[in-house]
Order: structure tokens, then sequence, then C-alpha cells
């Protein structure tokens, strides 16, 4: 089972980590997690507030893959960890698949262990995806005019 995007129906469903796909929306996935990476800070939002960020290696007998923890939720998993990611989606992170918890997602930590061996061979995010360039959004004037620059004669 290959889970593509979910446009029609939200309801989240469960996924092994080898069946993701860089459209995945709306999963729940349940995974150990295998390595933690050391915290950076980033501007990142809108208004470039700083926050922490952190990727951890987590899988399953099917495959691995990075998920992406943002501040609170670093504290929140260590390594050896199986954790439950509820409401997830995949994006790409300069052309590889990262794994979210996102607004709208819950990551906890499982209450049962996950049995066997995480397949690190499977690795989801090495693989490189074409990604569709943005398309360039052009300053709608609406009627207004100008301020600054230049003036036409």
């Amino acid at each position: 089972m290959v889970v593509e995007g979910f446009s029609r129906s939200r309801e989240p469903v469960d996924v092994k980590v080898g069946e993701l796909t860089p459209t995945s929306r709306a999963v729940n996935v349940i995974a150990k997690v295998v390595s933690k990476s050391e915290v950076r800070s980033i501007a990142a939002g809108r208004d470039g507030a700083p926050h922490r960020v952190c990727d951890a290696l987590v899988g399953d007998e099917t495959g691995c893959v990075y998920l992406t923890l943002w501040d609170d939720n670093i504290e929140k998993v260590n390594e050896g960890d199986t954790i439950s990611v509820k409401n997830g989606y995949v994006n790409l992170f300069r052309g590889n698949m990262r794994l979210n918890v996102g607004r709208y997602g819950i990551l906890e930590v499982a209450e049962e262990a996950l049995e066997g061996e995480v397949n690190t061979k499977n690795n989801l995010s090495t693989k490189v995806y074409e990604q569709p360039r943005r398309p360039f959004r052009e300053r709608r004037d609406f009627g207004r005019r100008r301020t600054g620059g230049y003036r036409r004669r």
C-alpha cells in the first residue's frame, strides 16, 4: 500500500515507514528512534523568530526516515524510544523526504516498545526527489500607485 496525498479524506491512516511517499499526508506512524542530531538554532516563520530544530532518524522493520523535531518536541524523545506520530505528513527538504508532526499532529512516546530491528538499509531520506520550483508570484498593485523606484516619463 503506497500512501499518497489525501485531499478528500482527512482521516489519518496507519502506515509503516516504508510506505511513505513525498506526498503522504494525514498519516499515523509508530517508529523507533535510532538517533538524534545536534540541536540547531534557526530563524524561522514569517517573523523570523528564533526556533530550535533537530532531526531524528526513526524507523520500523520496513524502513527509516528523518523526523524533524521543533522546539518542545526535541526533549520529548530520546534514542531508543518508540514514538507515535499521529496525523503527520511528509515534505521534501532540499529534495529529501522528512516526516513532520506539524501544527495539527501529535508526537507521543509510545507505551509499548516496537519489536524487531529498524531497517536502516531502506532510508527513505537518502533518495533525492525532483522538487518542482515554486511559481514566481508577481506583485499586484490593484490600481494603487507605486511609490518609490523608477518612474516612466
